[in-house]
């Protein structure tokens, strides 16, 4: 399965970005998709999850009420919508798939797929 990542860019803070996640090579309907995010220095972080199927979505405090999981079965995709940004938000953003259980889905080994990531910045 491949997994292209896109959507990132510059944005002052406040402002807004949509980031996008497409699947391909295999149906995602036993996995999740989840969105971590990775700052120079630091180590990934996980942000949320949601169930392919039937929806559950699963989110870190850190950006719960400012960002929303989203999916579109026809296109294959997941989307990131990222509200009030932050310059804290700043970091290669990735999304990935999995199967774990939902006590497991803050863990980045537990997913069996990365796409490439895509930048995200946020100007002060």
């Amino acid at each position: 399965v491949q997994l292209q990542a896109s959507g990132g860019g510059l944005v002052q803070a406040g402002g807004s970005l949509r980031l996008s996640c497409t699947a391909s090579g295999r149906s995602l309907s036993n996995y999740a998709v989840g969105w971590f995010r990775q700052a120079p220095g630091k180590e990934r972080e996980w942000l949320v999850t949601i169930r392919w199927s039937g929806g559950g979505t699963y989110y870190a405090d850190s950006v719960k009420g400012r960002f929303t999981i989203s999916r579109n079965i026809a296109a294959n995709t997941v989307y990131l919508q990222m509200n009030s940004l932050k310059p804290e938000d700043t970091a290669v953003y990735y999304c990935a798939i999995t199967r774990t259980i939902v006590s497991n889905m803050h863990n980045p080994l537990a997913y069996d797929y990365w796409g490439q990531g895509t930048l995200v910045t946020v100007s002060s």
